[in-house]
C-alpha cells in the first residue's frame, strides 16, 4: 500500500523507468506518441477499474501502441486523481448546469458507497435481497455524469500536451539508442579483426553463412 502512494525509489526513479521502457518499445514513434494520448485520456475517466481495457481500445483505434497506452494510464495516480477528479466533476457540473460543488472527500466517498451497493444489487438479482438503485440513480446524475463529461476536455488537452511532449523525446532516445548499438557493433568488428582480419571481412561472412549447412531438423 505504501509503495502505491510512493513507489520504492521515489516518483523520479518511476518516471525515469517510465521513459526508458517507453523509449525502448519496438514500435515507431509516432505510434507510442498515440498510445501515450490514449492512456493519458483514458486516466480521465471515471470508470475505474477498466482503464487498461479503454486504453487499449482507444490505443488501437487510433492505431497506436496498445503497451504505451497501459503504461501511460499511470498518468492517473495518487498524486494526480485529485486534481483529475476536481477539475473534470467541476468543469462537468459547469456544463451541465448543475448547482453547488462537491468536495473531493465526498466524491471519493460516494464511488465507494456507489461500488459496494452496485455489486449488492449485482447479488440480488439470484439472492433474497432486494435492489435499490434510487442511491445509485442520484449517485449517478451528480458526480458519475458530471465526471464523465467534464473529463473529455482536460483529458484530450493532457493527452495532446503528453503526445507532442512524448514524441521529440522518443525519436531522440532511439536515434541514441540506435546510435550506441552500432558503435558497439564497431567494436566488436574492431576486436574481431585484431585477432584475425579474415573474421571482420563482411565477405566471409557472407560465405561462411552459404556454406555452411542447414541443421537437420
Amino acid at each position: 500500500m505504501t509503495e502505491f502512494f510512493y513507489p520504492r525509489g521515489g516518483w523520479r526513479r518511476a518516471l525515469s523507468y517510465m521513459r526508458h521502457r517507453l523509449g525502448r518499445l519496438p514500435d515507431a514513434p509516432h505510434r507510442i506518441a498515440r498510445g501515450i494520448f490514449a492512456g493519458v485520456l483514458v486516466s480521465f475517466s471515471p470508470l475505474f477499474g477498466f482503464h487498461f481495457i479503454l486504453a487499449a481500445l482507444v490505443a488501437w483505434a487510433l492505431r497506436g501502441n496498445i503497451i504505451a497506452a497501459l503504461m501511460a494510464t499511470f498518468f492517473g495516480n495518487p498524486l494526480t486523481f485529485p486534481i483529475i477528479m476536481t477539475v473534470s466533476i467541476e468543469l462537468g457540473n459547469w456544463m451541465l448546469g448543475n448547482s453547488g460543488m462537491m468536495p473531493l472527500p465526498q466524491v471519493v466517498a460516494a464511488f465507494a458507497r456507489a461500488s459496494v451497493e452496485f455489486w449488492h444489487n449485482v447479488q440480488a438479482t439470484v439472492t433474497d435481497d432486494v435492489a435499490n438503485w434510487d442511491n445509485l440513480s442520484r449517485f449517478f446524475w451528480r458526480v458519475f455524469l458530471p465526471y464523465l463529461i467534464g473529463g473529455i476536455l482536460p483529458g484530450i488537452i493532457s493527452g495532446l500536451a503528453c503526445y507532442y511532449l512524448s514524441l521529440p523525446v522518443i525519436g531522440a532516445y532511439q536515434k541514441r539508442r540506435k546510435k550506441k548499438l552500432r558503435e558497439r557493433i564497431d567494436k566488436l568488428r574492431e576486436a574481431i579483426a585484431a585477432q584475425d582480419p579474415q573474421l571482420a571481412d563482411p565477405a566471409h561472412v557472407e560465405q561462411v553463412e552459404h556454406e555452411t549447412p542447414p541443421k537437420s531438423e
